[in-house]
Parts: structure tokens; C-alpha cells; sequence
């Protein structure tokens, strides 16, 4: 099974999904969807493929949360069947889950060349959502084609997740689990750069409305300039995110800020030789690992508000907090589970070597699949250090040795009829 993992047909899957410009609430993020829906058909799966419900996402109170506007979004579950009767419950053995939505590309002078048009250079496929995280999904495909290629028939169904939204909140896992889809343990192929990721931290998006007082510019004296305000409670905040980064989970091992506070948007002003009466400023703020999101935004609130209260300005015309797009809760798998030495096994056996256990300080689709009572954790190709940027790649030997190591999971979680 292991010599049926095939390197050629490995890096052809990823660049078919990379040439899809699958840009979170773009036309492209159902197209690849409906892609991945046909492969997983040809790998022999019994696919679900639905139009998630848009409504109930917007009205439920449980989920996630968008940051990009959607008319459309698709779901879909292949799922390749044992061979044996079920137990009464159907569960699949394994779900290996990957998202297939990718971040815009940016300024497209920065890149070497087309975001989408992957290439391959220096031992590595390069374009947006090489390494976030369409090499994970396309590892998962090659792992299956190498189980179907070997003649393998597996005792007991196995799940692949196809799912969207995740970059804004996880859209697609969350409509994944409402629809039904469970089982028993999941692994989710993030890029984890070389370890096996067990916690990850969850992350909100917050906005600030920081009101001044307008004047004319040449008598700013006689102003508020919002925007001096907001240094000065940025300053405070920066503050706020050193205390929060103390004490940190020990997986979190050289990561700087495992529970970061970034402002991402800042707005301010309508007229440039006017004081600006009001900034906006949105942005991401971490979540710890086991702290409750009420409790997270609580604090957050607290010190912005104590901020205020001590100000002569903002005491009297407070900022305003308010919580936007994606919701990223915690998630962890559960101390001592097996799923983890599994997980270590099959990728020393696919010569991966040993790796150390992390904690990943970003949300993710674990915390929805940990809530949901699923163990799960991460282990993919590829550096999130490099997704995002204009430098994303990843090295096709991972992609390999992943692929290897998800077909050695495949086995040893379902077993051989």
C-alpha cells in the first residue's frame, strides 16, 4: 500500500486544487467543492454533496460566524465503506478533514508569479493554498488511492470532510456536523511545519469605534483626534496581550504570542485637514486553551472599559467594543487519548521520523469537531509560517510522507477485511 502512494499523481491533485482560486465567498470556493466532491467519487466513496443552508447559519445561535458575504456554499462528505457489517452505530473509524477555501492572494507584485497558476521549483508546489491547506487535502486523496491501488478492503467505513469557510469560522465543518457527519476520531491536515498538534488556541474578531470631537486642522487644539486616542488604547491593549501571553501551555514551545492581539483594519476621518471624530479599528484577539469565549470577550471588555474610565476624554464617550465575523473557540484533544501515538506511529513508520507534540496558537475546525465530542488533532504538510504570504509552498517530500502516513492510519484505524 505504502508503494502505491504515487509522487507524480500526489503533486498533479494539488495543482489541480491550487489553479482554483478558491477565495473564501467567492464562485470558486463551491467550485472546488463540486472538484473534490468528483474525486472523491472516482476514489470510490459514497459522496453527500449539499448546499449549506445560509439562513440557518446567520440565525443560529451556535454558529461560527462569517466574515465574507456568501450566496452560496457546499458541503461535502465521501465516505468509503467497510466492508464489514456495522456494529449498530455506523460510525466511520477515521475522518480526515481539510478545508478547501483559501485567503486572497494580495498584492500580486509580490508574488513570483500567478497565485494560481502553482508551479513547482526547488523541491516544493508553490501558489496560494499550497500549503493552507490544499496539500493536506490532497495528501488525504493520495492516501486513499493508494489503499484502493493496493486492493485493500477496509473492515470499517472511513471519512473525508471537504469543507469551506474555514479561514472566517468554519463554516463548512460546522454545516458538516449539523448534517449528521460524525466519527468516532478525526485528523485534520493543517500545516503543523514537522509536529503533531494536539491543543489549538481560539481566536475573535473584534471592531473599536474610537469617537473624537471634529475641528479644523489648523486649530486641532480645539479637537479630539480620534486617532491619537486609538494609540494610546492600542499602547494599553499591546499591554494587555503581554499579560495574557504568561504562563502559556508548554506545546506552545517558541511560539512569541500563542495568544496574540492584532489590529488588522484601521479607518478614520472624512476630510483630511479635518480632526477626525471617529477611527474603526477591527482585529484578532486569542483565545486560551480551555477559557470560554464569554469569558474571553469579557475581559477584553473589561480593560478597554477600564481604559476609558481613566481617560478625560473617553470617560465621558467610552469606546465601543462590538464582536465580528468568525468566533474561534479552544479545542484540544483529550489528555492521553490514543489517537495521538496512533497518529506518531504512522508517521515514523512512513519515515516522518518522531515528531514532538504542539499546540497551535490560531483557531481552527478542531475546537468544532472537539465540541461535537470527536477527538482531533492536526498533522499536515507544510509551514503555516508561510501561508498567508506571498511565499506559500510546500515541499513535495511532505506531501508525500503525509500521504504515506494517512494511508498507514487509514489501515490501522479500520482495518483490513
Amino acid at each position: 500500500m505504502l508503494d502505491a502512494v504515487d509522487e507524480v499523481a500526489l503533486v498533479r491533485r494539488l495543482r489541480t486544487l491550487v489553479a482554483v482560486p478558491s477565495v473564501g465567498g467567492t464562485a470558486a470556493e463551491s467550485e472546488v467543492q463540486h472538484l473534490l466532491a468528483g474525486q472523491l467519487d472516482e476514489l470510490g466513496c459514497d459522496v453527500d454533496l449539499w448546499p449549506i443552508d445560509l439562513d440557518a447559519a446567520a440565525d443560529d445561535p451556535d454558529a461560527p460566524g462569517q466574515e465574507v458575504a456568501r450566496s452560496e456554499a457546499w458541503g461535502v462528505v465521501g465516505t468509503l465503506p467497510g466492508a464489514l457489517p456495522d456494529d449498530g452505530d455506523g460510525l466511520p473509524a477515521l475522518v480526515l478533514c481539510g478545508h478547501t477555501d483559501v485567503v486572497p492572494a494580495g498584492d500580486r507584485a509580490l508574488w513570483p508569479g500567478n497565485p494560481f497558476r502553482p508551479r513547482v521549483a526547488g523541491g516544493a508546489v508553490h501558489g496560494r493554498g499550497a500549503c493552507d491547506m490544499k496539500a493536506g487535502v490532497a495528501a488525504i486523496l493520495g492516501a486513499l488511492a493508494a489503499v484502493r491501488a493496493a486492493g485493500v478492503r477496509l473492515a470499517r467505513p472511513v471519512a473525508v470532510h471537504g469543507v469551506v469557510g474555514e479561514e472566517d469560522g468554519g463554516l463548512g465543518a460546522w454545516a458538516t456536523l449539523r448534517r449528521g457527519h460524525r466519527g468516532e476520531v478525526c485528523v485534520i491536515p493543517e500545516p503543523t511545519a514537522g509536529a503533531l498538534v494536539t491543543a489549538a488556541a481560539g481566536a475573535l474578531t473584534f471592531r473599536l469605534e474610537v469617537p473624537g470631537l471634529a475641528a479644523h486642522g489648523a486649530h486641532r487644539d480645539r479637537g479630539v483626534s480620534a486617532v491619537e486616542l486609538f494609540a494610546q488604547l492600542h499602547a494599553d491593549l499591546l499591554g494587555f496581550e503581554a499579560e495574557r501571553q504568561r504562563d502559556p501551555d508548554p506545546r506552545f514551545a517558541e511560539a512569541r504570542f500563542p495568544y496574540g492581539l492584532s489590529v488588522g483594519r484601521v479607518a478614520a476621518g472624512d476630510w483630511a485637514s479635518s480632526v477626525p471624530d471617529l477611527l474603526v479599528a477591527e482585529g484578532r484577539y486569542g483565545v486560551r486553551l480551555g477559557e470560554p469565549v464569554a469569558a474571553a470577550r469579557a475581559a477584553f471588555e473589561a480593560r478597554v472599559a477600564r481604559f476609558c474610565a481613566g481617560h478625560p476624554w473617553l470617560s465621558a464617550h467610552p469606546v465601543r467594543v462590538s464582536w465580528t465575523g468568525g468566533a474561534f473557540a479552544s479545542g484540544s484533544l483529550p489528555p492521553g487519548h490514543a489517537l495521538l501515538p496512533a497518529v506518531r506511529a504512522a508517521v515514523a513508520d512512513a519515515g516522518g521520523g518522531v515528531l514532538p507534540e504542539r499546540a497551535l496558537p490560531g483557531g481552527s475546525d478542531l475546537r468544532l469537531y472537539a465540541a461535537a465530542g470527536i477527538p482531533a488533532m492536526h498533522y499536515g504538510p507544510g509551514d503555516l509560517r508561510l501561508a498567508h504570504g506571498p511565499a506559500e509552498r510546500v515541499p513535495v517530500a511532505e506531501l508525500v510522507t503525509a500521504a504515506r502516513a494517512f494511508a498507514l492510519l487509514v489501515l490501522r484505524t479500520a482495518g483490513a477485511a
